[in-house]
């Protein structure tokens, strides 16, 4: 948690910058997997969601798992979704493209994504990679290959920390510079860097924040055992983390990952996956809020 002189210290730094960015908090409909897509929109939205980010399988009414998007679906198909969710009240800001960067079919895939999410109005896209050694050339390669349609689209392409040689804000930084393109930026995963990385995310962020335009949102616990949970649950500091963010005068997108509790079995049922979905959005609500009280941000609940 902040202290009382980090506080202060902020409010005196925010007090001399710009413009607070306007956060979009948005549950991605990955939660909701183990239901159908429709009850994973009508439950975001019942969870008081404003936004939406798509991804990435669902299981129908038959039981059969089905992408909410697929890679091979076509631009109506994508406007269709998007028009779907708007009629609902929810506005989606964010898709995964689903295929690892340094992939065989990489560029293919992800210039389709571009053009489905360029239909839908859908503004990030969403990529990481494994990155194993001697795979960041293709990374790269394939980035910049895919950044002039992107441009042309409207649509930035976010990176996220997935280990290897994209394992933190750092490393993703070091391929932003050499991707050297302003469609392509970071997508911040904290939960992913005290995962895989075992790093505190908070010192990583300082090195990075500048190319951040996204989060996905999610937390991590190493004790007692090491498992990925929602926000709030895990050992990350929230209050820390959006810090240096607070004053991008950016739109920008927290997009809610993982929202279940550490320790016990996820929920079988929708709605009890939709009662973790609101305390989710509570919790980084209550956390902007605070940090609004000392004159560092707007969000949108």
């Amino acid at each position: 948690m902040i202290n009382r002189r980090e506080f202060f210290a902020l409010a005196a730094s925010q007090a001399m910058a710009a413009t607070p960015t306007q956060f979009q908090l948005a549950c991605m409909t990955l939660p909701y997997s183990a239901f159908p897509l429709t009850r994973a929109l009508s439950g975001i939205k019942a969870a008081g969601y404003k936004y939406v980010a798509w991804g990435v399988n669902h299981k129908d009414e038959s039981g059969a798992t089905k992408p909410a998007l697929a890679v091979e679906a076509s631009e109506r198909d994508a406007a269709a979704l998007a028009t779907r969710c708007r009629d609902m009240g929810l506005e989606p800001v964010m898709m995964f493209a689903t295929v690892h960067l340094e992939a065989a079919n990489a560029l293919d895939a992800h210039l389709r994504r571009i053009a489905q999410a360029h239909a839908a109005r859908v503004p990030f896209l969403l990529t990481f990679g494994k990155t194993a050694p001697g795979e960041q050339e293709a990374f790269i390669r394939n980035l910049k290959a895919m950044a002039p349609r992107a441009s042309e689209a409207g649509v930035t392409i976010v990176v996220k920390q997935h280990g290897g040689n994209s394992g933190t804000g750092a490393a993703c930084t070091r391929i932003l510079r050499e991707v050297n393109e302003p469609s392509v930026r970071m997508c911040y995963d904290a939960g992913n860097v005290l995962d895989y990385e075992k790093l505190d995310p908070i010192p990583d962020i300082q090195t990075c924040w500048r190319d951040i335009r996204a989060f996905a949102i999610k937390d991590h616990r190493n004790t007692p055992r090491s498992e990925d949970c929602g926000p709030g649950f895990g050992e990350i500091d929230h209050y820390k983390l959006f810090q240096p963010v607070l004053q991008t005068g950016l739109t920008m997108p927290l997009a809610f990952e993982n929202i279940f509790e550490p320790l016990v079995p996820r929920p079988s049922t929708a709605e009890g996956v939709d009662a973790l979905a609101r305390r989710a959005r509570e919790y980084v609500a209550t956390v902007l809020r605070g940090l609004n009280s000392f004159g560092g941000t707007k969000h949108e609940p």
